[in-house]
């Protein structure tokens, strides 16, 4: 399963919301689940129980700093498949040399 996720705080006194998105982004990372990150979502790829754990505490971690958090998510659900964060990406770029 590939999650694609993105996780921000909402009110506070800015409007720069890196060092928080950086800590989220830390927790997936630290997880050791393959994952990628860009600039509007982190994709995370594993079974259901793990990436969705993943999800919560990399919410949980802004939730401790701020009293509102954004959580945007979506989901790719292939039972049985993996690799699937780098092999999609391979396919689209197959097509566009044909």
């Amino acid at each position: 399963m590939l999650v694609a996720f993105s996780v921000s705080p909402m009110g506070g006194d800015s409007d720069s919301v890196g060092a928080a998105v950086a800590a989220a982004v830390r927790v997936v990372r630290e997880s050791g689940l393959p994952n990628e990150t860009t600039s509007m979502f982190t994709t995370v790829e594993g079974e259901w129980d793990e990436v969705m754990a993943v999800v919560k505490r990399a919410t949980d971690v802004l939730l401790e700093q701020f009293p509102r958090v954004s959580l945007v998510l979506k989901a790719d659900i292939r039972p049985a498949r993996s690799g699937q964060l780098q092999a999609k990406v391979e396919t689209v770029e197959r097509h566009l040399t044909d």
